[in-house]
């Protein structure tokens, strides 16, 4: 983006906002469809990934977080398939570090490869790590990835420690018949380890096309088991009302522990998400049906303005509620890796 490109979004300040009256701060984008795992729950064992002049590049990406951030977004969180094996994925880090406005760059990652590069991304100005971590019994994790790597996820993270990450989330999602037995062990581990430990219901963007409602394990069973376990949790104060995550304190100097309901208590009424898929489709919700294409206006050289109103018109059209939790939920074409997390 030139000079006088940047000056004039500069003086445009006005909120990306849905016709709900929703404000849009929050970006999630993905960098590639590809993964070195596979549970169970996000893509199929045998796949077709995107060809790599499909996904839009670095370039791209800063092109259109500079758009966005002119106009109130100051979140970004990277994510998959899995982003660490996008080549240098710390260089994207470190230009979108540099976007002003951009207050926090966050990133989602299952861990495997996180060990030889948690240092250039701590280096390169990344704020925060998630990690997705279902099990930490050797057999159960690999009975939902399809791959034998638990110890190189553990490997990640104490890499993550060591460099200097000091908020570093582990994300678990939990599937009923499956994540009974993983709660308390869990739980546990995050406690010794000192770090932040959320439960995120199943939801029906599997890549099996298999989910059925009655294998949600929901947040308040979960939250029963810890409690019967550790004692009674006593509620955090939410950071921003936007947020995903309920959170709770476990008693003494134990771990927050959040629950992500999204098919049981949808937090849809107070969401500041938007997506861009690694093609570059714009998503204006993770359940959404409707795409609109942002690489295609990029590379005919669309100008800023074509760009933002792209963006602004998607988001209009984001729907109240996602409604998974209703008879009328219309199931998205897409899987998670496709969409991103």
């Amino acid at each position: 983006m030139d000079q006088t490109s940047k000056q004039k979004l500069a003086s445009r300040i006005d909120p990306i906002v849905d016709s709900y009256g929703r404000e849009h701060r929050s970006l999630r984008i993905s960098v590639t469809d590809r993964c070195n795992i596979r549970c169970f729950y996000c893509m199929p064992e045998n796949v077709k990934f995107l060809p790599q002049n499909s996904i839009l590049s670095f370039e791209e990406i800063r092109q259109v977080v500079e758009i966005l951030a002119c106009h109130g977004v100051n979140r970004v969180r990277i994510t998959g398939g899995e982003p660490l094996v996008r080549s240098e994925i710390w260089n994207l880090v470190s230009q979108l570090k540099s976007v002003s406005g951009i207050d926090e760059i966050a990133l989602t990652t299952n861990g495997i490869l996180l060990s030889d590069q948690a240092q250039k991304l701590k280096d390169s100005g990344l704020d925060r790590i998630n990690v997705s971590l279902d099990s930490i019994d050797p057999v159960k994790f690999k009975e939902i990835t399809r791959r034998d790597a638990l110890d190189k996820v553990f490997a990640g993270i104490d890499a993550a420690i060591l460099a200097g990450f000091d908020n570093i989330r582990i994300n678990a999602v939990s599937v009923r018949g499956i994540s009974e037995t993983e709660v308390i062990p869990l739980v546990s581990w995050a406690q010794q380890k000192g770090l932040h430990l959320r439960f995120i219901e199943f939801m029906p963007l599997d890549g099996d096309k298999a989910w059925q409602d009655q294998q949600v394990f929901t947040g308040a069973m979960m939250r029963k088991i810890i409690e019967e376990e550790f004692g009674t949790l006593s509620p955090v104060v939410r950071a921003r009302s936007s947020q995903p995550s309920v959170d709770f304190q476990l008693r003494g100097d134990g771990p927050q522990i959040g629950f992500i309901d999204s098919v049981t208590e949808p937090f849809c009424s107070s969401c500041d998400r938007m997506r861009i898929t690694a093609e570059g489709k714009l998503r204006n919700c993770l359940f959404s049906t409707e795409e609109w294409d942002l690489k295609q206006l990029i590379r005919s050289n669309g100008s800023v303005e074509q760009i933002e109103l792209l963006i602004r018109e998607g988001i209009r059209h984001k729907k109240l509620g996602h409604g998974s939790d209703t008879g009328r939920f219309v199931r998205p074409d897409r899987a998670m890796y496709q969409i991103g997390g």
